[in-house]
């Protein structure tokens, strides 16, 4: 069974943006697989750990470039909370590759931002943005 299911709570019925989240959820369950692996390949951690945080700043990039072209009038609050994860990510990456294992704080962690984030923080976008045109 995967560590983070993807269900509808997580759908916001904007193709691009669920792709993208579905990418989030998967790569999050293959860092989980490695982790609980009984015998971790810490190159293969830290790769997964890597494209992981990678596709997240680029996924925000792609929400945020939204916001500006349609003036969406939370923006501000929402790249905080893109600003404040991108700060933990960092801090998670910079501990790994000084060493320190990643393990299963971290992942839950990252579950249950995403899970924040998507079922509260992104779908508050959702209205604004499908009044726009974009699905």
């Amino acid at each position: 069974m995967a560590f983070m299911l993807w269900s509808n709570d997580l759908v916001t019925g904007i193709q691009s943006i669920d792709e993208q989240h579905q990418w989030l959820v998967n790569t999050t369950n293959q860092l989980h697989d490695e982790i609980n692996n009984p015998q971790p390949d810490n190159r293969k951690i830290g790769s997964i750990l890597e494209s992981l945080i990678e596709y997240t700043f680029n996924h925000f990039i792609v929400e945020e470039d939204m916001f500006q072209r349609f003036e969406y009038p939370q923006s501000k609050s929402h790249i905080e909370e893109h600003n404040k994860f991108a700060a933990t990510a960092a801090l998670l990456l910079s501990k790994y590759e000084s060493g320190e294992s990643v393990n299963n704080e971290a992942l839950d962690f990252l579950k249950e931002w995403l899970k924040h984030h998507i079922m509260k923080v992104d779908m508050a976008y959702v209205p604004f943005l499908k009044e726009k045109g974009i699905n």
